[in-house]
């Protein structure tokens, strides 16, 4: 998990991903942004079950991409994901795609999420849970 505070979440090609043209649809990735977030917050040890029995969600507010180059069936691809910004109520997250065989940079985006309780009322992460703000902060 080291590396400049960024997780690696490694991840094979399956082939009913591919369009016709024989590569990934580009509707997969947002799928795949989040396999790689979800796998960061439990290498950060705040898994999405830890969080929810504490009574927070974290809902996504926007999703932003840019295709570079194109995978296809049996590639494999790094996610390096990483905080860009956090506030205690709100959090964007980074992410770089590459393909592991070439290096080459297949995407990049980010997500940007808010803090709620299981109302989908926003919170201060914060005031709400300092031990998972404290966790946040030392990635920055």
């Amino acid at each position: 998990m080291e590396k400049g505070k960024e997780s690696v979440f490694e991840r094979k090609i399956n082939y009913y991903e591919t369009d016709r043209m024989g590569v990934v649809h580009h509707s997969n990735y947002i799928r795949y942004l989040e396999e790689a977030r979800c796998f960061w917050l439990e290498q950060v040890k705040m898994p999405f079950s830890l969080l929810e029995e504490n009574g927070i969600t974290i809902p996504v507010l926007g999703v932003n991409v840019s295709y570079k180059y194109h995978v296809t069936f049996d590639d494999i691809i790094l996610i390096h994901v990483f905080v860009k910004e956090y506030s205690g109520v709100r959090m964007t997250i980074g992410y770089n795609v590459e393909d592991k065989k070439t290096g080459k940079i297949v995407l990049t985006g980010e997500t940007k999420h808010c803090f709620t309780d299981k109302n989908l009322k926003p919170i201060n992460l914060k005031k709400y849970a300092p031990e998972f703000n404290s966790k946040i902060e030392e990635l920055m």
